[in-house]
């Protein structure tokens, strides 16, 4: 089974080269073949590589737009080409579906800093303060907040929260550099959780500096997950959508995105007029989505993901009621 080059996406071929192209072809082939027979949709997060992005997925995006397309997913099966989190997500919102994950190792060092015991704690140490956690959490520790946020929302929840809750106070976690950004944007007071993301924390202000002496006029553009002094030092901050926004928008001649690797590859497939300078991290986690195991997933049905009926409920609850603000 082979896939003429003729029918590669524009966006992929001009990213991949054609003796690359020659040992995906038969994959995407069957992969297609195979979401026709399974009744099923793939579901790419931002970080993936082009070749998943473009070649295969059905809806791409940050964990917000992942989140909320779930809930209204109408096919049977649900492949999930991201890590573990964004998986639980997909099946708590799709509870009679079949969610599948291609390689459960793919974890992340956020969800795996706090665990559900913590998050009791940090409650009994601040008793009545919301607790929001990011969506890059376990569903455990989701059972045990009351709203979650992405980083394209945190303001909002926060601010929702806090109002819904009277307090001028929120406690937020698992991420101290999110909290951090956000607390710059708003005056309600955040009490943070000390996790980080293995990508966003290597960055530094030296980074930003050293971007913009190599690359006159570079746009610089970094995530929320970043430490608070390249955030400070970039000219635009905000979730991976945001960024891609940004860029679609303003139309930069040069852009340095602050965060991982494939991120730039896939925005820069819709925009050939921008110039994009990579000093990226790469995100082990993401890289152990492939798609050679987006094909064995949905031939052998494998790996679906499972979650304990007594932490879906409340889980759930603190998904839905991000959704609704």
């Amino acid at each position: 089974m082979t896939l003429a080059v003729a029918s590669v996406p524009a966006s992929l071929a001009a990213h991949v080269p054609p003796a690359e192209w020659a040992l995906m072809q038969e994959d995407i082939a069957a992969i297609r073949d195979l979401k026709q027979a399974r009744d099923a949709i793939i579901l790419a997060h931002n970080y993936q590589t082009p070749d998943i992005y473009h070649g295969v997925a059905d809806i791409m995006g940050d964990s917000l737009a992942l989140a909320r397309e779930a809930m209204s997913a109408r096919a049977s099966v649900i492949v999930v080409a991201g890590v573990h989190f964004m998986a639980e997500t997909a099946k708590l919102l799709n509870p009679d579906k079949t969610v599948l994950i291609p390689d459960s190792r793919a974890g992340c060092s956020l969800a795996e800093s706090i665990t559900a015991a913590d998050v009791r704690s940090l409650r009994a140490r601040h008793p009545g303060l919301p607790v929001i956690a990011y969506v890059n959490t376990s569903a455990a520790v989701k059972a045990e907040v009351d709203y979650c946020c992405t980083s394209a929302n945190a303001r909002e929840v926060v601010e929702h929260a806090a109002r819904a809750a009277g307090t001028d106070a929120v406690i937020m976690l698992p991420d101290r550099f999110l909290a951090a950004n956000t607390a710059r944007e708003t005056a309600i007071r955040i009490i943070a959780w000390d996790g980080a993301c293995e990508v966003h924390e290597r960055f530094t202000a030296a980074d930003i500096a050293q971007v913009r002496r190599q690359h006159d006029g570079v746009a610089v553009l970094a995530h929320p997950e970043c430490p608070e002094e390249v955030v400070a030092a970039a000219d635009f901050a905000g979730s991976t959508a945001a960024i891609a926004d940004y860029i679609a928008r303003h139309r930069p001649a040069r852009a340095a995105l602050i965060t991982e690797c494939s991120m730039a590859d896939n925005i820069a497939a819709a925009s050939p007029g921008t110039t994009f300078v990579k000093p990226c991290n790469l995100c082990p986690h993401m890289k152990r989505i492939t798609l050679a195991g987006i094909r064995r997933a949905l031939e052998t049905m494998t790996e679906p993901v499972t979650i304990d009926p007594a932490l879906a409920a409340p889980a759930r609850a603190a998904v839905e009621r991000m959704l609704a603000i």
